[in-house]
């Protein structure tokens, strides 16, 4: 007894004209696709609309990944680390890729709820241009509270946190002048001002040095508008 091989496209198929008529099936198919498209543009509203009314969604609490769930104070505190913004998506000028709607999408439809008040975490620049870093896109839940929906980019330069350590008070930006000044102070050659170099000459030197280095970062400072990140790291401004 010979047994015929099993054609996978017709299986497929039968499976198909079990669920769907065959006579209407183009029919269904284009609805879906409108139906889809549908749900996406009032994604795509939602993303882009804000309201001076406190935003709140309402998930089923036997689908919520517990590991997504950050308070408001939680992100402030990275947000300062790493010099990030958090805020409405409507600011966001990066491209919004399509795995982060896809994943709007199905959460959505696993809680049976429409999104609303999205914000987004990522560095300052992201909101005026577009960069390959990192963008984390939250939901809120109420009660300070948000979900995280989606991830991506690429993760921040190792360094970040430490480099951004010193812009996050006007105490530790002293202490980068401190450090700079006393680097370029071991730099001049020994000489150039005096004949005989001694300690009070080169402490004359870094005094030197350390006031011209704060004048520059202060005017700097003052002509760009620049801040500490704990000032910006929810601020809407430009020139923050």
């Amino acid at each position: 007894m010979i047994v015929s091989r099993t054609n996978i496209e017709k299986k497929l198929s039968a499976l198909r004209n079990k669920e769907f008529d065959p006579e209407t099936w183009e029919y269904q198919v284009r609805k879906i696709f409108e139906r889809e498209e549908s749900h996406e543009n009032k994604i795509l509203k939602n993303l882009d609309t804000s309201s001076s009314i406190i935003a709140k969604n309402y998930f089923d609490p036997d689908h919520l990944d517990t590991h997504r769930i950050y308070h408001l104070d939680q992100i402030k505190s990275i947000c300062v680390d790493y010099r990030l913004r958090f805020l409405d998506f409507k600011y966001f000028k990066g491209k919004l890729p399509i795995s982060a709607l896809s994943a709007i999408k199905e959460l959505e439809k696993k809680h049976q709820t429409e999104l609303i008040g999205f914000k987004i975490m990522a560095p300052s620049k992201l909101f005026k241009l577009e960069n390959a870093d990192d963008p984390l896109l939250f939901a809120p839940m109420g009660n300070d509270y948000f979900y995280l929906i989606h991830k991506w980019g690429n993760d921040l330069h190792p360094m970040r946190k430490s480099m951004m350590w010193f812009f996050k008070s006007f105490e530790n930006l002293l202490i980068l002048t401190f450090l700079i000044s006393l680097l370029v102070t071991f730099m001049v050659p020994n000489g150039m001002f005096t004949k005989h170099s001694n300690a009070s000459t080169h402490i004359m030197i870094f005094f030197f040095m350390f006031k011209s280095l704060a004048a520059i970062v202060l005017f700097y400072g003052v002509a760009l508008g620049k801040n500490f990140n704990s000032a910006i790291w929810n601020s809407k401004y430009f020139n923050a």
